[in-house]
């Protein structure tokens, strides 16, 4: 039997965990992914020993952002081609994505945001823009299609205080722009396996 007492965990002790997880996303020691799993956790937490195994890699205090030789991802341009962006990307607060007869994909899942709010301007003329983030991030998504289609896709379950919220300013022209919620199960899957899980059979358990 352990010596240790078990404790119920209260909201205050979520609310503190979900805080320090917070901090450690800002500073890039946890990816977006990462972070959407231990909030959900802490959340779901019963005891303290629960959260403190959810902290227990993390400093006690925030410290300062370690340095990163990545430069910030800003502007991702497009012209008659294919532009990716995914992994261990850096994201600051505004992401432009430009392009005209070709495709950008910001895959968002693995990157650091260093900050509550990111912003996202697409703009897409007779190509396609696609944005994907983990299920559970808050996407404020408005967009204006002409003769094309600017939407956000998936499940969108109720946001949990403290998650990151991505704002998306679209404008289509003959394009599609498409922002992809990401279900926790696919968290594993490469970029290449998400776009083809999406536009084969499994793309039905994307939709809202």
């Amino acid at each position: 039997m352990s010596g240790h007492p078990v404790v119920r965990a209260s909201d205050a002790d979520r609310e503190r965990a979900v805080g320090r997880l917070r901090d450690a996303s800002a500073e890039g020691r946890l990816t977006l992914e990462e972070f959407m799993e231990r909030m959900n956790a802490a959340y779901d937490a019963r005891t303290t020993g629960e959260l403190d195994e959810l902290v227990r890699d993390l400093p006690a205090q925030p410290g300062s952002r370690p340095g990163s030789r990545r430069r910030p991802t800003r502007l991702l341009f497009s012209l008659f081609g294919s532009t990716e962006r995914e992994g261990r990307i850096r994201v600051r607060r505004r992401v432009t994505c430009l392009t005209a007869f070709g495709n950008i994909d910001l895959d968002l899942r693995q990157a650091t945001l260093e900050g509550d709010v990111i912003t996202i301007y697409a703009v897409g003329a007779f190509g396609a823009l696609d944005v994907y983030v983990p299920e559970g991030v808050e996407v404020d998504f408005r967009g204006l299609a002409l003769l094309g289609h600017a939407r956000a896709r998936g499940n969108d379950p109720p946001p949990r205080p403290g998650t990151p919220l991505v704002r998306v300013f679209a404008l289509s022209l003959w394009a599609g722009l498409d922002v992809w919620r990401v279900p926790v199960a696919w968290a594993s899957r490469t970029l290449d396996q998400v776009i083809k899980g999406i536009e084969g059979r499994e793309r039905k358990q994307l939709k809202a």
